[in-house]
């Protein structure tokens, strides 16, 4: 590391201690949750472009006050991604990320039967966990950075995806050019489970499809005329099965199969779709050679396979390591304890990983991802923003 870098975190240290950080941010718990509740009540499901118009002016309009400049750039669908940068920055800097998405997997109208609100501590509502409380948990780590005139070591460009909850199909490029750029990468996706760990190995999700032709012929007349492609598939199903490793944490599910034309008629088609979760890309090297590898075992049947790995995996390796070592330090000087944890789900932090230290799941603590109890610990929000705001000004190492 640079002497630079590290003269920068020391004087983090003397402008502001990780308590007096925490108490400034603990003091604007009702400023966090008004915000929070103000987005989630603009409903921005990831199908419909033209409803998250609204989240997108709010997020970009908090970012504008803290003095970044915001691009917005279009999908092919009409959504617009958020992109921002410090109008005021030194030429050269080096970058830092934050990833967060606007996106929910609520339909406009869940509000009706799952209304945004708070009591008792928690805030309630759909997206509030995943992942809207983590976009304003990064908003007021900046707003920290600011109040207390800290200067970060890597400056802070910040990355909101439009459609992060159906795969990124076009937030990816822009994922993958920042983080080629950035000397690393914090993602505000939600925490892993009430301890509120963060996610520090994500696995690779593939998706697959199978095809069967076989050969139609009536089923009570000629049944050997035919070659049921049902037969076929239901042999296939039984292979794609026994690649699942529980011990490595490898699984391999069928989750959908369709075929035939009726009961009186030999299968001439039959299709299944098929997901893969590996912990690591050799697994998932593996994996999906053997599932394209497939062969057809009955006599004039033709196997069609596609499909593949999509973001790579979140693995630990020794700059991630690095990563949550320093979360862990600073979670400590803030009278937290900090744990990680391993998760099967994929998020933009598998893609930043492959070229830039990365650390998942600092985003919100509570529960309920996409489902109907989704929740938020408001008390952890300010924790979660200190903690942020310090990683934001550890020293960052050299490329």
């Amino acid at each position: 590391m640079s002497g630079r870098a590290w003269d920068s975190g020391a004087a983090a240290v003397a402008k502001a201690s990780a308590p007096a950080l925490l108490g400034w941010l603990r003091a604007r718990e009702s400023e966090m949750v008004s915000l929070l509740l103000g987005l989630a009540r603009a409903e921005s499901p990831s199908d419909d472009p033209a409803a998250q118009t609204d989240v997108h002016a709010r997020i970009a309009a908090e970012l504008v006050q803290l003095g970044h400049r915001v691009h917005a750039p279009e999908t092919p669908t009409g959504g617009r991604h958020l992109i921002s940068v410090p109008v005021q920055r030194p030429r050269g800097a080096r970058a830092q990320l934050l990833v967060g998405h606007l996106d929910t997997v609520w339909p406009v109208g869940t509000l009706d039967r799952m209304p945004a609100t708070v009591g008792d501590g928690v805030v309630r509502g759909p997206g509030v966990y995943d992942m809207k409380a983590g976009i304003v948990q990064g908003l007021f780590a900046l707003r920290a950075l600011r109040q207390f005139g800290l200067e970060p070591p890597a400056v802070p460009v910040v990355l909101v995806v439009c459609d992060e909850e159906v795969g990124s199909r076009d937030g990816a490029r822009h994922v993958l050019r920042l983080a080629r750029r950035a000397v690393r990468a914090f993602v505000l996706e939600p925490s892993f489970g009430p301890a509120g760990a963060l996610k520090t190995r994500r696995k690779s999700v593939g998706r697959f499809q199978l095809v069967v032709h076989g050969r139609a012929a009536h089923a009570g007349i000629e049944p050997e005329r035919g070659i049921s492609a049902i037969q076929e598939l239901s042999r296939q199903i039984q292979a794609l099965f026994e690649l699942n490793d529980p011990e490595r944490g490898v699984t391999v599910n069928v989750g959908t199969i369709d075929g035939g034309l009726r009961a009186n008629v030999v299968a001439p088609e039959a299709r299944a779709t098929v997901e893969a979760r590996v912990p690591t890309d050799a697994d998932g090297a593996r994996i999906e050679a053997a599932i394209l590898g497939l062969q057809p075992e009955l006599p004039g049947v033709r196997l069609e396979v596609a499909g593949g790995f999509g973001r790579p995996a979140l693995e630990a390796t020794p700059r991630n390591a690095r990563l949550w070592e320093r979360a862990a330090a600073h979670a400590a000087a803030l009278g937290l304890d900090l744990d990680q944890a391993a998760v099967g789900g994929a998020s933009d932090g598998n893609t930043t990983s492959a070229y830039t230290a990365t650390l998942d799941g600092l985003g919100a603590v509570g529960d309920g991802a996409h489902a109907a109890h989704e929740q938020v610990v408001a008390a952890a929000m300010a924790e979660r923003a200190a903690l942020l705001t310090l990683l934001l000004m550890d020293p960052v190492e050299e490329p």
